[in-house]
């Protein structure tokens, strides 16, 4: 054996290039050998969520027995941190005589910092990209930098991808080898323990054969118009997978092409709206591969490095636990603590709320965050929390201030989100369930808190602010 599989934000056999790449070097039914580590050290530092963890033990088991049908053996390793990934490698290399370590990239700081070190110690790295769509520093702007507003980026990617198109590997065929024995032992003794918090998301298998078909074929039509609005089942759901990268971002452009072939020029159609969110998250992912500063919770725009938040721990208590007297804030925050997932509308609304109307530094929102959520992406949660704090790359305004009053009524209108989070306020009438305070006062009633700020009062400060 002279070259080691390496397995890190790729948990998929289905287009993986390191995988690919492997498996001609292998020759055919040779058997081969994939490690994982398990670093629960740095994924804490990392603030990695349980569920998310849980997660991704449970796709780790998975690929394991998948991995077999290829004749491919996978190795769980416990350590610490990275250091520990570098030094079990080290090892490992000269043990066996590895030729090559076969991996994907992963774009953040630690991990870069990783690989680096990888290779100053001699161990044979070979890296793929596995990630994203188009690769990233492909999509760039006259000056040969990288687009710092959305839209251009768009547009360029569009056209990137309708010129060049995109690499697509398909899943590989499974081996007719002995393995039977193998086999039911990985499916006796699962090569890690979980815990069940992330079972209420089904494996990235049955996702593809079931969930995406479903919603290419019945609700991305109705995407645009239904996404906002919480109460309803209208996203994709598939943010979880793509997050640990269980799932590619190039086999759900490929199916949707196959569904809609002129997508990639109709952008004024409703299906297109699902792209576009496809094409923010290779936005963000292109920042933080340019900005490295990004994966140490640097202001994007440098103006803002040096403000000096308020922090009021009492009001980031509030809104974390969901007390803080704006019904749809609320009702947010409880939907992100019970089931480590929060709707898209909603975290724009809380982010909102957090850094305009409580003055709260945008990264003790973006570290909760990433302690909570089931699909906490660096890239992603960095980019959303300084979009909604005004710090970011092509960010909203200063001066803009969502106001959680009206986005309940809008995105809400009926209450029934509030409803089935904040079950206290079941029995209002729906046009008073948005701000509550004056109908509960009229009536007697306390079993709602107070709101912590006053919204018209809480806005001009956070314009003084920001000024």
């Amino acid at each position: 054996m002279s070259v080691l599989l390496w397995f890190r934000n790729d948990i998929r056999i289905h287009d993986n290039p390191a995988l690919d790449y492997f498996l001609a070097q292998k020759n055919g039914l040779l058997p081969g050998k994939a490690v994982f580590f398990v670093s629960e050290k740095q994924w804490l530092a990392h603030d990695w969520s349980a569920i998310k963890i849980d997660f991704i033990k449970r796709h780790v088991n998975a690929l394991a027995k998948q991995l077999l049908l290829l004749n491919i053996s996978l190795e769980v390793v416990h350590c610490d941190d990275f250091s520990e990934q570098v030094s079990f490698l080290q090892h490992y290399c000269q043990q066996h005589n590895i030729k090559e370590v076969v991996a994907n990239y992963e774009i953040e700081f630690n991990e870069n910092q990783r690989d680096q070190l990888c290779l100053a110690k001699g161990i044979p790295l070979r890296m793929f990209e596995s990630d994203i769509i188009v690769s990233k520093g492909k999509v760039l702007n006259k000056t040969g930098e990288m687009y710092k507003v959305f839209t251009p980026f768009k547009r360029a990617w569009l056209a990137y991808v309708r010129q060049h198109g995109f690499d697509y590997l398909g899943k590989p065929s499974a081996v007719k080898t002995e393995l039977l024995a193998e086999q039911k032992k990985v499916e006796l003794m699962p090569l890690l323990t979980c815990t069940g918090e992330s079972d209420a998301w089904p494996l990235a298998e049955q996702v593809e054969q079931q969930v995406i078909p479903e919603f290419y074929q019945n609700k991305v039509a109705s995407y645009g118009e239904k996404r906002d609005f919480p109460a309803l089942k209208a996203t994709s759901g598939l943010s979880p997978y793509l997050a640990i990268g269980a799932i590619s971002p190039r086999y759900l452009l490929l199916l949707f092409l196959q569904r809609f072939p002129d997508i990639l020029v109709a952008s004024d159609s409703p299906e297109f709206t699902w792209l576009n969110e496809l094409i923010w998250r290779e936005f963000y992912r292109n920042l933080v591969f340019h900005q490295q500063d990004l994966s140490k919770h640097q202001c994007f725009n440098p103006k803002y490095q040096t403000v000096i938040w308020p922090n009021n721990h009492g009001y980031f208590k509030a809104w974390c636990e969901g007390n803080t007297g704006y019904p749809l804030v609320d009702a947010a925050m409880r939907q992100l603590n019970q089931t480590g997932w929060m709707h898209n509308r909603l975290r724009m609304v809380v982010a909102s709320f957090l850094t305009k109307h409580l003055l709260i530094d945008w990264r003790w929102g973006e570290k909760y965050f990433m302690q909570q959520l089931i699909d906490g992406d660096l890239a992603a949660n960095n980019g959303g929390w300084q979009w909604a704090a005004s710090t970011g790359c092509d960010a909203q305004p200063y001066f803009r201030v969502f106001n959680p009053i009206r986005q309940s009524e809008r995105f809400d209108p009926k209450g029934q989100f509030i409803r089935k989070y904040i079950p206290e306020l079941a029995q209002l009438p729906d046009k008073e369930i948005h701000f509550p305070h004056a109908y509960l006062a009229k009536h007697n009633l306390k079993n709602y808190w107070p709101a912590i700020v006053d919204h018209k009062q809480a806005r001009l400060a956070a314009l003084d602010f920001y000024r």
